[in-house]
C-alpha cells in the first residue's frame, strides 16, 4: 500500500472516532455573539491546497506543516470564529474518488478546540484530477488500490475524480458536530454552491450586530465569477436583512473581482497608503467578468470590506469607493509560493 494510501486509511479511523464523538454527543449550532466588550475576532484561513502531491514524501509534509499553522493560530490568538477561504484541497491532486478526508483534515484544528466555522469554495476545491507525468515514467502508474471506507462513509471507490462540492459540503455539515455555520446555497445560483449569509447577533441583544456575506465565486468545473444571479439574490437578502443599512456587512468569496486589479499597489513594489499589508509579490490574478457585484457592494455604505484568497503572494488591503478590498494571507503549505505562511484576523 502506498503512503498517500496509508495515509488516508488513518484519517478515516480518526473520522470514525470523531463521528462517534458526535453522535454521542450531538450539538445544535448555537447563535454566533459579540463578547464582552464587543469583541468578534475572525480568523481567516486561505488556500491551504490538502492533498496535493499525495503520492510524494512532499505532499504528506506539506499538510502535516499546514496542520501545524492553524493549530499555532488557534492557539496564540484565541478567534471566535473561523472562516475557511477556499482550496482546502487540491483536488486536482488526489486520487481518490472521495476528496472529503482531506476536507475534514482542514477542519479538524476548529473542531477540535470548539471554534465555529463556515467555508466558501475555491477553484481547486473540484477540479478534476490531473494525471501527473511521472506516472508515465518507467516506474510506471501508481496503484489504484482505494483505501477501506471509514464506518459510516460511503466507499470511496476508485475513481480518479473528486468529490464535487454539494457532496463535500453535505459531508461537512454532517460530520461537524454542530460547529460548521457553512450551507448549501440557493438552488437558483446552481452552479455555485457556497452562496449563504451569517448574522452575529450583539452581547445584550437578540438584534444582528453584523452580517458576513459568503459567496461562491467559481473556478474548477465552471469559470471564474460572481454572476448576475448572485448579485441580484445578495440584494433582496441585503434589503431584507439590513434594509436601512445600519449593520456593517462583511464580504468573503475566493477569486478576487476585477476591482482588485485597479486599486492594487504596483506588482512586486512597496505597499503605500492608503493601502496597507505585508506582502505584494504577484500580479493579480481575477475573476473573468465583472456582472454587477462590485457596483452593488460600493453603493451599501454599509459593506466595510470584502475578503479573498487565491493569490497566495499578496497580503494587502486597499481602498475602493467607501470599503476595503483584502487579500488573506496564504495558510496551507501546499499550493504554490515559499512565502511566510499565515492568517488574518479581521
Amino acid at each position: 500500500m502506498r503512503r498517500w494510501q496509508c495515509r488516508l486509511a488513518a484519517a478515516g479511523a480518526l473520522l470514525a472516532v470523531v463521528l462517534a464523538l458526535c453522535v454521542a454527543g450531538p450539538r445544535s449550532p448555537a447563535p454566533l455573539r459579540f463578547a464582552p466588550g464587543g469583541r468578534f475576532k475572525v480568523a481567516l484561513f486561505a488556500d491551504l491546497h490538502y492533498g496535493e502531491n499525495a503520492w510524494t514524501d512532499w505532499g504528506p509534509a506539506q499538510d502535516d506543516a499546514s496542520d501545524h499553522v492553524m493549530a499555532a493560530v488557534l492557539d496564540a490568538k484565541n478567534p471566535d470564529f473561523m472562516v475557511y477561504l477556499g482550496d482546502l484541497v487540491t483536488a486536482n491532486n488526489v486520487p481518490v474518488a472521495n476528496a472529503s478526508l482531506y476536507w475534514d483534515r482542514a477542519v479538524s484544528p476548529a473542531r477540535r478546540r470548539g471554534v465555529p466555522w463556515s467555508k466558501v469554495f475555491g477553484n481547486h476545491d473540484d477540479i478534476p484530477f490531473e494525471w501527473p507525468p511521472e506516472w508515465f515514467s518507467p516506474a510506471g502508474v501508481s496503484p489504484v488500490d482505494c483505501p477501506p471506507a471509514a464506518p459510516a462513509m460511503p466507499d470511496p471507490g476508485c475513481s480518479f475524480q473528486g468529490t464535487p462540492w454539494v457532496k463535500l459540503m453535505t459531508a461537512e455539515l454532517d460530520r461537524a458536530c454542530g460547529l460548521s455555520r457553512s450551507s448549501v446555497g440557493p438552488g437558483e445560483l446552481w452552479p455555485g454552491v457556497s452562496n449563504y449569509v451569517l448574522q452575529v447577533l450583539s452581547r445584550e441583544r437578540h438584534n444582528p450586530a453584523l452580517l458576513m456575506y459568503f459567496l461562491d465565486s467559481g473556478g474548477g468545473s465552471y469559470p471564474e465569477v460572481v454572476s448576475c444571479a448572485q448579485v441580484t439574490w445578495f440584494q433582496s437578502q441585503a434589503r431584507f436583512l439590513n434594509p436601512d443599512g445600519r449593520i456593517p456587512e462583511l464580504v468573503f468569496w475566493h477569486v478576487p473581482s476585477t476591482a482588485y486589479v485597479k486599486v492594487a499597489p504596483r506588482a512586486t513594489g512597496e505597499i503605500r497608503k492608503p493601502c496597507v499589508g505585508s506582502l505584494n509579490e504577484a500580479d493579480v490574478a481575477p475573476q473573468v467578468a465583472e456582472w454587477g457585484m462590485m457596483d452593488a457592494l460600493a453603493r451599501r455604505s454599509s459593506v466595510k470590506a470584502i475578503f479573498v484568497g487565491h493569490n497566495h503572494g499578496l497580503d494587502w488591503c486597499c481602498p475602493y469607493e467607501k470599503l476595503w478590498l483584502c487579500f488573506a494571507r496564504h495558510t496551507g503549505h501546499g499550493g504554490y509560493g515559499d512565502w511566510p505562511r499565515g492568517r488574518e484576523d479581521c
